[in-house]
């Protein structure tokens, strides 16, 4: 029988967001097998189903933290390079505005000047400590497959994300982790066109912890959508 995702779908969604810092509780296995049996079911183009999910705990966890900021320390990270572009080189309006806006509250809620770059580098590593969180996921495809699978694989880590509220845990999507995916692949032996496509922290929240206070704005629906009937 497959696993029940107690939340309502709607509350589900709506109180998704990403959480950066997490209690050290353990993770319950049910959740998680919950949460991947029922992320199977996200479509992709003639059923293909082209992902591979890793999830980390523990040891292993604590290895590829140590390899990404050892490869910072010492300098060899500034060699990596990213698979594919998830961001624009040059950023335009209205999404630099966007971007810039959530920057902007985080730092704010952390108390860190626009000028304190070493709080903010320190800051953005705490992507590689899976901001505290218990256990984590990587999620791949294979590289030979067509741009269209980036949809396919989207529709998958949403179902992760959502279907991890439904546990009543929290969740933080993570494209950083991809500039270190030849450490990340040593680590969890990926097959030799494996692509990691993103990385996933999940736990329960921190509340007390600032960043979390962050709320982003949202658009309205009538923002993005035209109504045609003729």
């Amino acid at each position: 029988m497959h696993g029940v995702i107690n939340m309502n779908v709607k509350e589900a969604f709506l109180s998704r967001r990403s959480v950066r810092r997490f209690l050290s509780k353990p993770v319950p296995k049910d959740k998680i097998k919950n949460i991947l049996e029922c992320s199977a079911f996200a479509p992709s183009g003639h059923n293909i189903q082209p992902w591979h999910v890793y999830v980390v705990e523990g040891k292993k966890k604590e290895a590829i933290t140590n390899s990404i900021l050892e490869s910072i320390k010492d300098g060899s990270a500034k060699e990596f390079k990213q698979e594919f572009d998830y961001y624009p080189t040059e950023w335009f309006e209205p999404f630099i505005s966007r971007r810039r806006a959530v920057g902007f509250e985080l730092y704010k809620l952390l108390n860190i000047g626009r000028e304190d770059f070493e709080a903010r580098d320190k800051q953005m590593q705490e992507n590689f400590h899976f901001f505290g969180a218990p256990l984590g996921m990587f999620i791949t495809m294979d590289r030979r497959l067509a741009t269209g699978t980036f949809m396919d694989v989207g529709m998958f880590i949403q179902s992760i994300l959502v279907g991890a509220r439904g546990e009543g845990l929290h969740s933080c999507g993570q494209v950083a982790f991809t500039k270190f995916h030849t450490l990340i692949a040593d680590q969890l032996n990926f097959k030799e066109n494996e692509m990691l496509v993103c990385g996933v922290s999940v736990g329960y929240e921190d509340t007390s912890a600032p960043e979390n206070a962050l709320r982003v704005e949202k658009l309205d629906y009538t923002d993005y959508t035209t109504f045609l009937s003729e």
